[in-house]
């Protein structure tokens, strides 16, 4: 999940540098356990420092698939990151499914979500885990915690580790704020640290023969190709393949609605064209098909004419209104230059609800249905944390036993509002290319739903459609699903989307 500007106010846009921190972690290193309790004892002494979190814990459960009983073991747990001088500075927690195997081959799959402030739960227990809680669907409400085996989970043909970086989920930094935005809350940083973490799993667990794959979903998936290479390139880890979800590939390409690039404007258009299909059912691959031409072609030259083609502002005012649905006389008065807020507010205004960035057509009732502006938080982010949180303490605290007093951050405004915003340095499009370059191996799902507004999936076919052909073979996939951010919700497009996995996997 990716923090939006429409949802959240405040939590706007997301990116970008400060200085990285080095790390020289080895878990098994008898001074760095020393260490720790040294760092524990001064906690104690001092009585104003954080408890230390609970050691590894591990339970054995199972989940049927396809009437077939799979058994598994879940383990929750932490990696300690130490900074160049070997100094503790934050426990990193992790969620672990791993099938019992002799098999060295057995692929093993690192998920992150995004925000920045998101924990890995959405992932976990709506995506691909061995459990799932319903959310981000129309009908769901915050009071609804129903937990069920996954029959999509991709279990059975990976073995699952889910992270959830610093200042969210029951992750922690133990420095101070200004040392906790340095090390943690920027770009740079969040990638070197993650990209460790990955190492020190892998070592800790003597995986390092296993086929590796990583993924990403929105902000994760802004980190998945960054961190893909960094294993390559800093950390001596081969990946084989990487999965991004709804991301947040190209923040340059989606830019400011308020600028002269036609981009912005494009990007949007066919996901609210696909919420305006869906609603009269006639969501097709043809429809989208003509709206994408019409988008790369029509749209551009008509709107880099502007104002001096009066021809070319009445052309872009009938398409928009036909493809969006939206009033023409409100399409006209903005020369068909139709922004993501009013989308979403217009879009479902006779029926006094508002539609979510992340799903156009998962809405709630307006509170205020007299404003002229949206006055209320996001349909799905308003609806989503209850029952996440819940599901994932539960599953933590109670059934694992793994215990701790702390509060799960399933999605924190604390980390949103101090991630480091810097220079801008967007990269991962750059190093994407690069770690595909290195391996020719290496594979790549890029996964969207027609209707998200907060990470579009035509920035991810502008992408691809400039990448190199490295040899003439396509390296990149791109599978779109009826839905939105979370297209996962609905079984029909997770089901796809463990179909389209298992041609990635080989399995």
């Amino acid at each position: 999940m990716r923090f939006s500007a429409i949802a959240s106010g405040a939590l706007a846009a997301l990116l970008l540098v400060s200085a990285p921190v080095a790390f020289a972690f080895d878990p098994e290193k008898p001074d760095a356990a020393a260490a720790d309790k040294k760092d524990d004892a001064k906690a104690d002494d001092k009585g104003d420092m954080q408890a230390p979190l609970p050691d590894d814990k591990t339970i054995h459960q199972s989940v049927t698939i396809n009437g077939k009983v799979l058994n598994y073991d879940a383990t929750v747990g932490k990696i300690t990151v130490r900074n160049a001088k070997g100094k503790k500075i934050a426990d990193v927690v992790f969620t672990a499914y791993i099938v019992p195997s002799d098999n060295p081959n057995r692929p093993v799959t690192f998920a992150f979500n995004g925000g920045p402030g998101a924990s890995s739960v959405y992932l976990n227990m709506g995506a691909i885990g061995p459990k799932h809680v319903e959310f981000g669907v129309a009908g769901d409400a915050p009071s609804d915690m129903k937990v069920t085996d996954n029959p999509n989970t991709w279990l059975d043909m990976t073995d699952l580790v889910f992270i959830d970086p610093v200042g969210t989920g029951f992750s922690r930094s133990d420095e101070d704020p200004d040392a906790t935005k340095k090390d943690f809350f920027s770009t740079e940083a969040d990638i070197k640290y993650l990209s460790r973490v990955v190492y020190d799993w892998l070592t800790k667990n003597g995986r390092m023969r296993s086929p590796k794959y990583v993924m990403g979903e929105s902000y994760g998936g802004y980190r998945a190709p960054r961190i893909a290479y960094a294993l390559q390139t800093s950390m001596g880890v081969g990946v084989s393949g990487i999965v991004m979800v709804s991301p947040y590939l190209d923040p340059a390409a989606i830019g400011d609605e308020t600028a002269l690039s036609p981009l912005p404007w494009m990007i949007n258009l066919p996901s609210m064209a696909a919420g305006n299909f869906e609603r009269q059912g006639k969501l097709t691959p043809a429809a989208m098909a003509e709206v994408e031409q019409y988008d790369r072609t029509q749209f551009v030259t008509d709107f880099l004419a502007g104002r001096s083609d009066p021809q070319a502002v009445g052309r872009i005012v009938a398409k928009v209104t036909q493809y969006t649905g939206l009033d023409p006389a409100l399409v006209a008065r903005m020369d068909g230059r139709i922004d993501i807020g009013t989308y979403l507010r217009e879009a479902h205004r006779n029926e006094n609800k508002i539609g979510s960035v992340y799903d156009s057509n998962v809405t709630a009732y307006d509170p205020f249905p007299e404003s002229y502006d949206q006055q209320s938080g996001d349909p799905i982010l308003n609806a989503i944390i209850a029952p996440t949180t819940s599901a994932m303490v539960d599953f933590i605290t109670r059934q694992v036993g793994w215990k701790t007093d702390a509060h799960y951050e399933a999605l924190s405004n604390a980390v949103n509002e101090a991630w480091d915003r810097g220079e801008a340095r967007d990269k991962p499009v750059g190093d994407l290319r690069q770690a595909i370059a290195n391996d020719p191996k290496m594979s790549v799902l890029i996964a969207h739903g027609y209707n998200d507004l907060s990470c579009p999936f035509f920035t991810s076919q502008l992408v691809i459609d400039q990448l190199p052909a490295y040899g003439g073979t396509s390296k990149v996939k791109l599978a779109v699903y009826p839905g939105g951010h979370m297209f996962y919700a609905r079984s029909g497009s997770s089901a796809a989307f463990k179909d389209d996995a298992k041609a990635m996997y080989g399995s």
